[in-house]
């Protein structure tokens, strides 16, 4: 028998402190913990911290201390090439990610630039992942905004991540849209990080929920308990829409 395989959690985050150059602290010793096929809500009011927390994920800040990891791997400059894969950030805005004339060659670009192999049919299978490819040809900008949203998805699923990071997937998307993007995400049984301040979304998305505030984890724990959590929400400025029956 040969030796048994280690399990890595997708995401480690250990004590994770960070003061930007203007003094401000952002992070006070963060904890986080995502295992494989765990999909977790990152919850906080504006300025909490979250933003600064996805950064160092792939490597674009660098902690004052902690350390984080990316499915055993560590987060260092060294190896940001293989992290920036392995972490899929798909940010709020689609036009952040989509520059390219048509979708194909939108969600060909990372696998190319990453050395992943056999691109096209990364590509083929991404688009089919999201729902997208009847619109392989079309430019990106003769798209709807839900369209747009699951094409930028689609040029992070095509790089084979160990985590998907999803910034406010639900903002400025109508009722159809939103609905037939958490039906693709529910779908695609990859580990996942989403950052929202949409409770409902959390709550439909993610089985487990993290509160951060002021740069701290204040909670950590399943969805539908701490947004039944009135004092709890209220002490971090969140609240559920007027009516929402948990």
């Amino acid at each position: 028998m040969g030796d048994p395989v280690t399990v890595h959690p997708s995401l480690l985050v250990k004590d994770l402190l960070f003061a930007y150059p203007d003094g401000h602290q952002a992070l006070h010793g963060v904890d986080l913990r995502i295992e494989p096929g765990e999909r977790v809500a990152l919850l906080g009011p504006n300025g909490a911290g979250k933003t600064t927390l996805v950064l160092h994920l792939n490597g674009i800040l660098a902690p004052g201390a902690g350390t984080v990891e990316v499915a055993g791997m560590a987060v260092r400059k060294d190896t940001a090439q293989e992290i920036r894969r392995r972490v899929g950030i798909v940010f709020q805005d689609p036009d952040d990610q989509l520059f390219m004339p048509t979708v194909r060659e939108d969600v060909a670009f990372g696998p190319a630039n990453f050395g992943v192999p056999d691109v096209p049919a990364r590509v083929a299978e991404a688009l089919a992942a999201v729902g997208m490819a009847e619109h392989a040809d079309r430019s990106p900008l003769h798209l709807s905004g839900g369209q747009r949203r699951r094409v930028a998805l689609a040029t992070v699923l095509a790089c084979d991540p160990e985590i998907l990071v999803l910034d406010e997937p639900s903002s400025n998307l109508d009722p159809v849209a939103r609905r037939e993007l958490a039906e693709v995400l529910l779908g695609l049984g990859r580990t996942m990080l989403m950052v929202t301040h949409d409770l409902p979304y959390a709550l439909q998305l993610c089985p487990r929920s993290v509160i951060l505030d002021d740069g701290v984890v204040v909670a950590d724990g399943p969805t539908r308990e701490l947004l039944s959590d009135t004092a709890l929400l209220a002490r971090h400025r969140l609240e559920l829409p007027y009516g929402f029956a948990l």
